[in-house]
């Protein structure tokens, strides 16, 4: 992600989006007759950039599906330009061998929270089609297509859909996994038990990953939403005490997340990307 003084450098992974650097600096604005100053500072800014994207530890092609720039305007345009041209002066082979991995996409910011307009182009889908993450922004997407065109198949909220499940009326179960790390045994045990009912009534369920842009989008649902296999009015509105309940189920008080990178899961060549 880059835009003028401001790149992130992240790894999207199946379970993680995680920020391996972030470089901001001041640049100076082109001034009519004396352009010297901003030229200089682009090109100290663009090769910071490339070096730590060059850093062995952040990108390896033979882990990466593909990767992104993207970013707003022509500094993305600029940036690959530079990033080729620079590699080709030295001899940088990880680079000019896999230039058919590298997609330029166009972003409102370079922003991390920017991404999810990335994932949704249809090029980066394209090459990220058998992948997980892929898959949740296409589910995650469906349903808001459906929440907007035809509101009676989604829902979202623990009571709205356990009633739902109980007309055994879910087609795709969207829930995150940081539900099943609740402090609180009983509320675990239900997700648990719902997940369960889902699949044996043939429903499918994609489970989340909290660390994930997509996941982060589900947890604005209150982390569970479904997708029906038919209209069903009303859902949320039948008893306003069982909605207040909903409220108290202690679902966001979470057990610990890993904190050491041992603890972390390491990349996947099939369906990691970088950006």
């Amino acid at each position: 992600m880059i835009d003028d003084g401001l790149a992130n450098i992240i790894l999207v992974t199946e379970s993680m989006s995680l920020v391996k650097a972030h470089i901001s600096t001041s640049i100076p604005r082109k001034r009519k007759g004396a352009n010297s100053g901003h030229d200089k500072a682009v090109e100290r800014y663009f090769s910071t950039v490339y070096d730590s994207l060059n850093r062995k530890d952040h990108i390896n092609f033979d882990i990466v599906k593909c990767l992104i720039i993207a970013g707003p305007g022509f500094v993305k345009d600029q940036f690959f330009k530079y990033m080729f041209n620079r590699a080709v002066q030295q001899e940088e082979k990880q680079i000019i061998f896999n230039k058919s991995k590298i997609l330029l996409v166009t972003a409102s910011s370079a922003h991390k929270y920017s991404l999810k307009e990335v994932l949704n182009d249809k090029g980066v889908l394209e090459r990220i089609q058998d992948t997980k993450a892929a898959r949740e922004v296409q589910s995650l997407n469906r349903f808001y297509q459906f929440l907007q065109n035809e509101p009676g198949r989604a829902t979202y909220g623990i009571i709205s859909v356990l009633r739902a499940n109980t007309q055994n009326a879910i087609e795709i179960l969207l829930i995150a996994d940081n539900l099943f790390r609740s402090a609180d045994i009983p509320t675990r045990k239900q997700y648990v038990s719902l997940t369960e009912s889902v699949k044996e009534n043939g429903g499918d369920v994609r489970i989340f990953s909290s660390l994930h842009v997509s996941g982060e989008q589900l947890a604005k649902l209150s982390g569970i939403a479904a997708i029906l296999r038919f209209p069903i009015p009303d859902l949320d509105g039948e008893n306003d005490e069982t909605d207040s309940e909903e409220q108290e189920l202690p679902a966001t008080e979470l057990l610990p997340l890993p904190t050491s990178p041992q603890q972390l899961p390491l990349p996947d060549p099939e369906k990691d990307l970088l950006y």
